[in-house]
């Protein structure tokens, strides 16, 4: 079955706690931290604008208040810039994102991905919705979640991001068993496995962090139990919905663009460099000093790493 209605409705479940960046994290939330000059969560609503998706639900947590804040009109310091002229710093305010409808759902219990998107169930109704996580930023010039609805829009279904990585990586991640569709770029998804033990994935395609899901996610979320973790897996869910007709096929789009990890520190800090190093306002001036500072420091151990050893 075909689905020709545009999809508008997305979900971004931002109720991690983002341990990984402590203490960073202790009093910030995890989707607040800055990428460039914007925090990383900023990415990802205007990238599901872009994509069509207006109307969003964040699944949030306790001691989130921020992101509501950030995505509020602030009167106050928009006057200050405007009666300064600095209408440049007045246009950042401006983000994209004031053409969305942005809506906001406290979690609960922290019971996992697949608990958090079912949170949203009331919010999406009988209807196709994407759903995107705020730790995977895709390149802007990267249009994947519009490639899946449109996908979504031919053969129904579901549809998920697969990004091919090395076999040592592939257990940090969900794992698909994939087999070819006449669509070059696009697989049927046969299978799937939360994060396999080394040497036990069906593949090296990883699930990565966008989502466009038939509805019919919400019934079998209802019914799915915890997994890894404890915690109700969206994979787990997803793997009952390969075989299922009730629900449509699952396909998914072979990814090969931009994305950054951005809950992982290392990643966070690549992306911060290739977007800073892209920007036309601060690229020319940060590219030569980041190649002046490569070449001066190419073969200089790293700042400590004497009294480490010693």
């Amino acid at each position: 079955m075909t689905a020709t209605r545009r999809i508008t409705k997305a979900v971004i479940p931002a109720a991690g706690l983002g341990t990984r960046f402590l203490p960073a994290t202790k009093a910030v939330p995890k989707e607040m931290l800055p990428v460039v000059d914007r925090p990383a969560i900023q990415y990802v609503v205007e990238e599901s604008i872009a994509a069509g998706f207006s109307e969003i639900l964040m699944v949030t947590g306790r001691n989130k208040s921020a992101l509501e804040d950030h995505f509020d009109r602030s009167y106050e310091l928009e006057n200050v810039l405007r009666e300064k002229g600095d209408d440049v710093k007045l246009s950042r305010m401006e983000s994209s994102a004031a053409s969305a409808d942005i809506h906001y759902l406290r979690q609960g219990d922290p019971r996992g991905l697949g608990h958090a998107v079912l949170r949203a169930a009331s919010y999406v109704g009988d209807v196709p919705f994407g759903v995107l996580l705020g730790d995977d930023l895709i390149g802007a010039g990267d249009d994947l979640l519009g490639r899946m609805a449109a996908v979504r829009a031919r053969v129904g279904g579901s549809v998920l991001a697969l990004m091919e990585v090395p076999a040592e990586q592939i257990s940090r991640y969900g794992c698909a068993a994939v087999e070819p569709t006449s669509e070059p770029g696009v697989v049927r998804v046969t299978d799937l496995v939360e994060k396999p033990a080394p040497g036990e994935a069906p593949s090296n395609y990883a699930v990565l962090g966008r989502y466009v899901l038939d509805p019919g996610i919400f019934g079998v979320l209802r019914t799915t139990e915890p997994g890894r973790g404890g915690e109700i897996q969206l994979t787990d869910a997803l793997r009952e919905m390969c075989g299922g007709e009730a629900s449509g096929p699952v396909h998914a789009v072979v990814f090969s663009g931009r994305r950054y990890d951005t809950g992982n520190p290392g990643d966070y800090l690549r992306a911060v460099v290739e977007l800073a190093w892209d920007r036309a306002d601060l690229g020319p001036a940060f590219r030569e000093w980041l190649g002046g500072f490569v070449a001066a420091n190419a073969h200089r151990p790293p700042a400590g790493a004497g009294s480490r050893a010693a």
